[in-house]
């Protein structure tokens, strides 16, 4: 496929570049979605998608996302388990770099995700969607009158623990540190929520459970005094980072590395969009991430018919 120009690039697999590659298709663009690992991004990791609309009964993050592949394929796209070194700008659109040569594209869209920031501690990777979120609006209600734990102390861990407190029992707000780096509205609010319950000064060193979570082995950093906290959840945020290294230097990204974009997903780069949690100001929903991906595709599908015409069938 090297030296052939497609339509449109989709770099990564997750809800937004799914749906990007069923809308592109469906237009009968030729359509190439290069996803490095396995399809779905974050929302394969999750056990149960309880708030995607259209599953009463929820959804496994696996299960929705083989079907949205299938259905883009159906209609004519192409995957290919290839990761997309770097993008820049060639006669006639953008060329990308592959591992193993390089491909042509007259229109692309990013839409490579966010990666959580683990904790690279035992337990976590295996426990990850049995007990391990990055995602409290995905997962609270599954921990509904159980204690769990939020690790970190930035925006993202005291607002996702006030959701989190909606259901839970007890919340273990462990932080590294002995204040806060959240807003100080969030920090009042946190505070006055008699819930949330603070553990200074200590890290998580073990997630432990065979099944599912059953607790974490904890060391506080000035006394070095190890303990297991009897929890069924842990929630993790200590940041992201979003996979907009892909264009960097091409096109404008935030100090995060979040991809500029305007509401129909366009970059300042006629011809180069961006959506899902790559973008700044994401939701980071798989919901919302699929809508960037309709909004990029038929964005993309305008820019193709002002510059190429319409397809060559």
């Amino acid at each position: 496929m090297n030296g052939e120009t497609i339509d449109i690039a989709i770099i990564g697999a997750g809800p937004a570049g799914l749906t990007a590659a069923l809308y592109a298709a469906r237009a009968l663009r030729r359509t190439v979605v290069f996803e490095k690992a396995v399809s779905g991004g974050q929302i394969a990791l999750t056990h149960l998608l309880e708030n995607y609309p259209g599953f009463p009964d929820g959804v496994g993050g696996i299960e929705l996302s083989e079907a949205m592949q299938r259905q883009a394929e159906r209609y004519g796209a192409t995957f290919r388990n290839e990761a997309v070194q770097r993008v820049t700008t060639a006669e006639g659109g953008f060329r990308l770099e592959l591992e193993d040569g390089a491909m042509l594209a007259r229109a692309v869209i990013v839409t490579a995700g966010a990666e959580h920031r683990r904790l690279q501690v035992p337990g976590e990777e295996r426990l990850t969607g049995r007990g391990v979120s990055y995602c409290a609006t995905c997962d609270a209600a599954l921990f509904r009158g159980q204690p769990v734990a939020v690790v970190g102390g930035g925006d993202a861990a005291l607002d996702e623990g006030l959701f989190v407190a909606r259901y839970a029992t007890t919340v273990y707000v462990i932080h590294r540190r002995d204040t806060l780096r959240a807003s100080a509205v969030l920090q009042e609010r946190a505070r006055a929520e008699p819930k949330l319950r603070f553990i200074w000064d200590t890290v998580v060193e073990s997630i432990e459970g065979e099944e599912d979570v059953r607790g974490v082995r904890l060391r506080n950093l000035k006394t070095g005094e190890r303990s297991l906290l009897d929890v069924r959840g842990v929630f993790i945020f200590i940041g992201h980072e979003p996979g907009g290294d892909v264009v960097r230097g091409l096109a404008p990204v935030d100090e995060g590395g979040h991809v500029e974009v305007d509401l129909m997903m366009r970059t300042v780069v006629p011809g180069l969009f961006a959506a899902g949690d790559v973008r700044v100001h994401a939701a980071r929903q798989a919901v919302s991430a699929a809508g960037d991906g309709a909004t990029a595709a038929i964005a993309a599908e305008q820019y193709l018919q002002e510059h190429y015409g319409p397809p060559q069938l």
